[in-house]
């Protein structure tokens, strides 16, 4: 029986007499059993679920004539229908929170990524430095989550620990005589800066400990100090070393990677500035190497300390001026910046 068929049937009960209408009725239930007793199962049209669902409001003895289906089942299509009406009410565009800017949300997740051991309050009120006005469960929804307990990197363990560490080590440099001139460098590992070198063509113990004296005034000294195991390094070196209370890392035997800072330094040294100079002697040399240190201190960038100098410069705007060279290492590489 269609939808339509059965309005009409409906409007046709309040006209009919009742004697007539209890006919019609029991012809309509006859077939209804045969019907019932052909088809398992009859297949309902979604008008079919809607006519019964508002009839379900309209007629309080709706289940008396109930008998293709069950009364469930006509709660159930009428739940699935006030589900569909409030997912197309509450549809995306129409109400509910708007979602804060990419950029904002960009910012949370980088925030939480760089510190881990942060929370939604800190975060927040980060963002709140930075004229960002952010509730506080948007900026939790947003926060990267991790498996594990929220741990420093390695990378930061390691750089709160660099302050305390230097390196020392000796090069050698041939010069236009074929002689051979040692030069000692004392290497912090901090912001990679040379603190103290010298030449000298006869190297001892007592030497190189004086130099370690030199290196570390004031109450400089570091905590620890990585070196290789040369003989040079022999009691009376110890000794002074200890007594500034430095304490010494050795690093293994033919394992120059343990001591990668400092090998690192001497390869720059050599590609950048000795490699293109012949050496003539002791005090050229020491010229030679203040020339370049200059350079490395103050204009050389490190992909490692940010793409900075070891003492960092200050970005110049462009409009500052226009930009000039300046030649270090006796032109071997230019300082650029902006002229006033």
């Amino acid at each position: 029986m269609g939808v339509w068929k059965m309005i009409v049937w409906f409007l046709r009960t309040l006209v009919l007499p009742k004697y007539r209408l209890a006919l019609e009725n029991l012809a309509l239930c006859q077939q209804l059993a045969v019907c019932n007793r052909s088809i398992k199962r009859p297949k309902l049209r979604p008008r079919d679920r809607v006519f019964w669902t508002w009839l379900m409001r309209l007629w309080p003895q709706w289940k008396s004539a109930l008998v293709i289906v069950k009364p469930e089942t006509v709660i159930r299509w009428h739940r699935q229908g006030f589900r569909l009406y409030w997912r197309w009410k509450s549809r995306a565009g129409r109400s509910g929170r708007p979602r804060i800017e990419e950029e904002v949300r960009d910012l949370i997740r980088r925030m939480s990524r760089d510190n881990p051991t942060w929370g939604a309050p800190r975060i927040q009120s980060e963002l709140g430095l930075l004229g960002y006005v952010v509730a506080e469960r948007t900026v939790a929804k947003y926060i990267v989550r991790t498996r594990k307990p929220p741990s420093q990197t390695w990378k930061t363990f390691l750089d709160n620990h660099l302050t305390e560490l230097a390196a020392i080590n000796f090069f050698t440099v041939p010069t236009a005589t074929f002689r051979l001139l040692y030069c000692f460098v004392v290497l912090r590992h901090d912001r990679r800066q040379v603190v103290h070198f010298n030449v000298t063509a006869h190297p001892s113990a007592e030497w190189t400990a004086q130099q370690i004296v030199e290196a570390y005034p004031f109450d400089e000294a570091p905590r620890y100090q990585i070196r290789d195991r040369d003989d040079i390094y022999g009691d009376k070196f110890c000794k002074r070393v200890n007594g500034l209370g430095i304490d010494e890392v050795p690093i293994a035997p033919q394992s120059p990677w343990q001591n990668p800072y400092f090998k690192r330094l001497i390869g720059s040294i050599r590609r950048e500035c000795l490699n293109h100079m012949i050496v003539l002697g002791e005090a050229q040399l020491k010229r030679i190497l203040t020339s370049y240190f200059d350079y490395y201190h103050h204009a050389r960038t490190h992909l490692s300390l940010d793409r900075n100098s070891p003492i960092p410069s200050e970005a110049e705007p462009p409009s500052q001026g226009d930009v000039i060279s300046l030649p270090q290492v006796g032109g071997l590489h230019h300082r650029y910046t902006q002229a006033a």
